[in-house]
């Protein structure tokens, strides 16, 4: 791991535009000291602010936080209660704090499945900021990568079906267009922390290229220094997107 960074020793153009982040180990983050899974989910709400806050001032463009995956449905009933109210919460205090420092925020997600309530206060806050042109922040809520593609496939088969274009002319710009965050930059880096080393089914499309970087951290851990690393260990990296180090030289040249 890189060592830890000031923030004013970051090169702006040398910046991901793009950052995705699960956010796990709530759970073992509670249980370590004795609390229940719901003591570690308000706890990482502290992180959410620090990361988000440590994003937008260093510059970058875009941050999607991975707040609830289509598969959570799956845990106890009263986790996922407990994580609608605490979703519902947090909206309501902290949209108007991300108003006032421009940050533009997007919940992207099959959000059909959530309670007319909750829709309604994802609904206010988007339109609160949409004029904003600050940092994007996307909460991915009831998302999954898998889901993301299918909905694109679908939009695409029924402009075939309507005989508005050809199955052969289908190409992989068409399908990027008519994915979540199509107007947004492909994820650059990463974040995954407690340890866990996948994916988890997120952003499948746009993290093809992403560094990724992992951290023994829980969630709740994770502070504006633990951002910050993450960032210096990308700047560290050498990105090829395929390609040799000769051919990048050769492009710059």
């Amino acid at each position: 791991m890189a060592d830890s960074v000031a923030l004013d020793s970051i090169e702006q153009d040398q910046l991901p535009q793009h950052i995705a982040v699960i956010m796990d180990g709530n759970g073992r983050w509670a249980k370590e000291r004795g609390k229940a899974r719901v003591f570690g989910h308000k706890a990482g709400v502290k992180a959410v602010r620090q990361t988000v806050s440590t994003a937008a001032r260093l510059g970058v463009k875009a941050l999607t936080l991975f707040a609830f995956s289509s598969e959570n449905w799956q845990r106890p009933e009263k986790e996922v209660n407990i994580l609608m109210d605490l979703f519902l919460a947090v909206l309501g205090r902290e949209v108007k704090k991300l108003d006032k420092n421009g940050i533009q925020l997007r919940v992207i997600g099959e959000t059909s499945r959530f309670s007319a309530k909750l829709q309604e206060k994802i609904k206010s806050a988007e339109q609160l900021t949409a004029s904003n042109n600050g940092m994007v922040l996307n909460i991915a809520a009831n998302y999954g990568g898998q889901w993301d593609i299918l909905q694109a496939t679908k939009a695409l088969a029924e402009k075939v079906e309507n005989n508005q274009l050809k199955a052969s002319d289908i190409t992989e710009k068409m399908l990027a267009e008519n994915l979540t965050m199509s107007d947004l930059p492909d994820v650059d880096l990463m974040i995954r922390t407690s340890g866990e080393r996948r994916i988890s089914n997120f952003m499948l499309w746009q993290m093809a290229y992403a560094e990724f970087y992992f951290t023994e951290q829980y969630w709740p851990d994770f502070d504006q220094q633990s951002f910050v690393n993450a960032v210096s260990w990308y700047l560290n990296r050498e990105r090829r997107f395929g390609c040799t180090s000769e051919q990048i030289e050769a492009l710059l040249k």
